[in-house]
């Protein structure tokens, strides 16, 4: 629905930093960038910074405005991202193709088939 709003749970960035754990994430080894990933809980925030960037591009690239803020919770200081997408009905095809690149970069290709389904050609 065109101007439809939607919010987006934190599902999901367990899974990315899973897979950065699980060795699917080769070529990001075989490079500097795996002090990224030699501590667990460095992992676990990269597995959530990309997850988040990945989840804007997704809703970007199946035509959604995306808007990120940071949220504090009262309680406690731990920081969360909100991401406001809003429906506009063009799909973004260089933003599908950044996801595509980096899905292939960290190795997580297989998150196509489940969570980041790219979209085929324009509607």
């Amino acid at each position: 629905m065109l101007g439809e709003v939607r919010g987006w749970g934190p599902v999901g960035q367990a899974e990315g930093a899973r897979t950065l754990n699980s060795g699917q994430a080769l070529s990001l080894y075989r490079t500097p960038l795996a002090e990224l990933c030699r501590h667990r809980v460095h992992t676990r925030a990269l597995g959530s910074q990309i997850t988040n960037v990945l989840r804007c591009l997704y809703l970007e690239a199946w035509g959604y405005q995306v808007t990120v803020t940071e949220l504090v919770g009262w309680e406690h200081s731990m920081k969360n991202e909100l991401i406001i997408a809003r429906y506009k009905g063009q799909r973004n095809q260089a933003a599908a193709d950044r996801l595509k690149a980096l899905l292939e970069e960290f190795g997580l290709t297989s998150l196509t088939a489940t969570r980041f389904r790219l979209p085929v050609g324009q509607p």
